[in-house]
């Protein structure tokens, strides 16, 4: 499909009603990766920029655990802004072996975001596979990882896994990494350290480190670097030009708003347009 088709498709959805092209994948992440991961949270619901930020300085880390983390499939709940409920804990370690214990270093591998609550999977989760990795491997939005070589890379994925439920009395609200961070300091310390994402975004070129943080795409950029930048997008596209280069165009957004094409040739950027 070339890109006139698509938009005069999805110009029929927008005044007809008729099903998309394609359902977005991830709306455009929030600002870029620099040490500021305090700014102050927009009121109501969890945004999609938030959820973004959330994944990339969040997801990935590895942190200390100060209080047992129940292994098994259950996990354990705790409730966002609560102290610890240490008798409830005790309750669970009496059915379940301790999956990591205080002092321990283990590594966020995943999130997961449901209407009232984040499930926060340590080591790979209590229904540990052999393939947790391979989250983390292809990258937390695409963005490649630290090596399997890290030592602490390593120490996690032998370790058993654990599941962490931090519950809300209300849909998630809307709220930054290190809000997060202090929910979740209950049971794990996350100290000073980067995550992984933002690690790898430090070692790019200056210019494109700041086009990330301006959340823009750059002609030369990878696919991975337009991921950290922009997210995933909502709609792709191949069209085969004249000289019979093949172009894969990456679509943000949807006409008649504004529409930004990130055209690449293999995995480099050749152009970025936007549109009106």
């Amino acid at each position: 499909m070339g890109r006139l088709t698509w938009f005069a498709a999805s110009a029929i959805f927008l005044v007809g009603g008729s099903a998309s092209l394609a359902t977005p994948l991830f709306a455009a992440p929030t600002s870029g990766p620099g040490n500021d991961q305090t700014a102050p949270t927009k009121s109501g619901n969890l945004q999609e920029d938030s959820r973004l930020a959330l994944i990339r300085y969040v997801d990935g880390e590895f942190v200390k655990v100060v209080a047992p983390l129940p292994a098994g499939k259950s996990g354990f709940h705790i409730k966002a802004g609560a102290p610890l409920d240490v008798r409830a804990l005790q309750t669970v370690l009496q059915g379940h072996d301790a999956a990591a214990n205080p002092g321990d270093k283990v590594q966020i591998t995943k999130l997961q975001f449901k209407e009232r609550q984040i499930a926060v999977q340590i080591n790979g989760g209590g229904n540990k596979g052999n393939s947790w990795r391979d989250h983390l491997q292809v990258g937390v939005m695409g963005i490649p990882q630290v090596g399997v070589t890290d030592p602490d890379a390593v120490a996690a994925e032998f370790t058993p896994g654990a599941t962490i439920y931090l519950d809300f009395d209300r849909p998630l609200p809307d709220m930054s990494p290190d809000e997060l961070k202090k929910y979740l300091s209950v049971m794990l310390d996350f100290g000073n350290q980067h995550s992984a994402a933002v690690q790898w975004v430090e070692t790019l070129r200056p210019a494109v480190q700041k086009a990330i943080a301006d959340k823009r795409a750059l002609p030369g950029m990878s696919r991975d670097e337009v991921i950290a930048a922009l997210g995933k997008p909502d709609h792709k596209v191949r069209e085969t030009q004249p000289d019979g280069t093949e172009v894969e165009d990456w679509i943000y957004g949807n006409p008649p708003g504004k529409t930004v094409f990130v055209s690449f040739d293999g995995d480099t950027v050749l152009r970025v347009e936007e549109f009106p």
